[in-house]
């Protein structure tokens, strides 16, 4: 017994980001087959053999205080010949391994990008309809140019600037270096006839020529409103001359192998000399990336983007701009900059860009509530509200907006990633074969659900047929939301968040697990896929994070004087895949008339891109942000207070009038796990 004590002990921890699934395994496991015993989406065709390359991964070195480990150099085997030779022969990313020859040798943090998963991510923040005023930053101009004259000594640039002044009426031109060396050949091949990309933005007091072509052109000028969040970045190409999105895609953001939630991010800049750096470099490179993808996808070129407008939260602003984010991390919360920024995109390090690209940076409202929030205050416009209405941004962050005509607050709480997923035990993010919906029968006890890459539910004919590429994989974020909700119509959950055992529910599906319980969801064990439960770790980290969601929100109304809410906006990815009955019961959201729950989509990509599409929205936005007044729910007692009312299943206090009633049921545990059911 001694002896497999300290070889237990000399087993090393694995963690594998983004799914957060971990355990400890002998040193000398290869990563891939660590994946395969936990469940982690890796792929691989080969079977190990170091030919397809399918399963390569991203470790990470250094502290992560989130997950309480430190990792080691040394933390896998040597880079070996069978890598050194793919690299050699296909090219790989610096720091990347492939899964099948990196071996186990002590305590690491292992990242799955999404190139490596089985089931790529569905990123669901698409773009919403959306009628914009179009009045750009960016247009294209057709100019005559008059020839040179050996009697007036001017340069092509300076005439070209007078026909610019004579015929568009535009005063002040300026051109970057690599332009003029273009000019007089286009000239010439145009016939004195040039067509000008102009630049101007909502602060510049010139305009900038950002492209020149010969003669009279007509080809795309295109823009990139881009979400950077702290899960996923989302980003919408658009037609700047129509405001029409030409494609919409996004990635997961890759700063996730550094930290799933931002204060994870803040601490590892902390612990880790230029960790700050990495994060930077990483979030860059996948923009960069997502920029070519979204234009191979959309059949344009790279070079047709001349500007990009960013929304995102306070540090992920600052690790964009290649700011260190420590402040963020401790009171006061102070930005290095609150307002809107613009600059080249080269500044950013883009180069699947335009070479003259702009960038605009919307303004960020306080230390904790980012350019996201503002860009959604621009999108759901609630201070133009006659009714008092409560936005929320549900997100690993979420922003919250409270207000009419009269007064707007705003505050962000951190509600951590469990909404999307992660840390839970059979939590994915969505892709196809993740179960994205969820009913359960109040009486039998027997769910039904239905996976993302189809239409059918688990009891309809066909379904089997209809999954069978994906199989059912897992629980993404929406399911798990309304999972939990179910659970609790349905009895199976009491008020405090205990899952009651099967002579309580009277259903075999609610498993012993320990000391407590599971309920099972799908068994796919017959056919190699995994088992599917709900359980009260899962629980417990949904109440964590619908409890500070909420807490946010009560304690904005306490702030404006009100006990209910006219009218609630659900925004995000969330606020499109989760019904607003499943949110009330959960507790997520104040009580409201549901027809009164609306969906908003991703309000802050949206924000994006009207601010993308019109100069005069960014005047808007500007001015907005110093009349929103911010809350900081880090220094407020009352916040505590109404987290913990809110962690019990929908609140401990607080009422919920336009819900029905709930099965009052709650279950006691002894020390065997055995129980009795109570009904008050």
């Amino acid at each position: 017994m001694k002896d497999l004590a300290e070889a237990k002990t000399q087993d090393a921890l694995v963690i594998f980001t983004p799914s957060g699934k971990r355990g400890r395994f002998a040193l000398g496991t290869p990563i891939l087959t660590a994946a395969r015993q936990l469940g982690v989406d890796l792929d691989s065709v080969c079977g190990g053999r170091g030919i397809c390359s399918k399963c390569q991964i991203q470790p990470s070195y250094g502290e992560f205080p989130k997950f309480g480990v430190t990792v080691e150099d040394g933390a896998l085997t040597e880079w070996n010949e069978v890598e050194a030779r793919y690299k050699r022969i296909r090219g790989m990313i610096d720091g990347r391994r492939l899964g099948c020859q990196a071996k186990v040798q002590g305590d690491v943090i292992v990242d799955v990008p999404p190139e490596s998963q089985v089931h790529k991510q569905v990123i669901r923040k698409a773009a919403s309809d959306r009628v914009i005023e179009m009045d750009p930053a960016t247009r294209l101009l057709f100019i005559e140019v008059d020839e040179p004259d050996m009697h007036e000594p001017t340069g092509d640039f300076e005439r070209v600037v007078r026909a610019l002044a004579d015929q568009w009426q535009v005063q002040g031109v300026t051109a970057d270096l690599h332009l003029l060396r273009r000019l007089q050949p286009a000239l010439r091949k145009g016939e004195w006839k040039i067509t000008v990309a102009l630049h101007k933005g909502n602060h510049d007091s010139d305009h900038r020529i950002l492209d020149l072509w010969p003669g009279f052109h007509e080809g795309p000028i295109l823009g990139l409103a881009i979400d950077l969040g702290s899960t996923t970045i989302a980003a919408h190409l658009c037609d700047l001359t129509d405001g029409r999105v030409l494609n919409s895609a996004g990635v997961m953001n890759p700063q996730i192998r550094f930290g799933e939630d931002l204060m994870s991010r803040v601490s590892y800049a902390m612990m880790n000399p230029g960790g700050d750096v990495e994060m930077t470099a990483a979030v860059r490179a996948a923009i960069d990336a997502l920029a070519r993808t979204i234009c191979e996808e959309a059949q344009v070129a790279t070079a047709s983007i001349y500007e990009l407008v960013f929304v995102c939260n306070p540090v992920m602003h600052h690790l964009l701009m290649g700011i260190d984010p420590v402040e963020l991390g401790q009171a006061p919360f102070a930005l290095a900059t609150s307002g809107s920024m613009a600059f080249p995109a080269r500044d950013l390090d883009l180069t699947q860009v335009n070479a003259s690209a702009r960038v605009y940076v919307l303004p960020c409202i306080a230390g904790h509530v980012g350019a996201d929030c503002a860009a959604v205050a621009l999108a759901e416009e609630p201070q133009h509200s006659d009714d008092m209405v409560l936005i929320v941004d549900v997100g690993t962050n979420a922003e919250i907006l409270l207000g009419n005509k009269t007064k707007v607050l705003a505050c962000s709480s951190p509600t951590g990633p469990a909404f999307e997923g992660a840390q839970i035990s059979s939590g994915q993010r969505a892709a196809p074969g993740a179960i994205e919906r969820i009913t359960i029968d109040p009486v039998t006890k027997e769910p039904r659900f239905r996976v993302i890459g189809s239409d059918l539910w688990s009891d309809e004919p066909g379904f089997a047929e209809a999954v069978g590429a994906t199989g059912v994989t897992g629980i993404c974020g929406s399911g798990i939301i309304e999972a939990v909700a179910e659970m609790r119509i349905a009895g199976l959950v009491d008020q405090s968040g205990l899952i009651g055992g099967p002579d309580q529910t009277g259903t075999a599906r609610c498993e012993a697990e320990g000391r407590t319980h599971a309920y099972l969801i799908h068994d796919g064990t017959a056919t190699g896929g995994p088992r599917i439960t709900v359980t009260q770790g899962d629980i417990r980290a949904i109440q964590l994070a619908k409890a500070a969601l909420y807490a946010g929100a009560r304690l904005l109304m306490d702030e404006m004087g009100v006990t209910t809410v006219d009218r609630v906006v659900l925004a995000g990815a969330f606020g499109a895949h989760i019904s607003p009955r499943h949110a009330m019961v959960l507790g997520m959201i104040p009580d409201c008339d549901l027809p009164k729950v609306i969906s908003a989509g991703n309000a802050a990509g949206t924000g994006a891109r009207i601010a993308l599409c019109n100069r005069a929205a960014r005047d808007t936005i500007e001015a907005v942000v110093h009349e929103i007044h911010k809350v900081e729910t880090a220094i407020e007692p009352r916040f505590q207070e109404h987290f913990v009312n809110a962690s019990a299943i929908p609140n401990a206090v607080d009422a919920f009038p336009h819900l029905d009633a709930l099965p009052d049921v709650s279950f006691n545990t002894n020390s065997g796990g055995e129980g009795r059911r109570r009904r008050r």
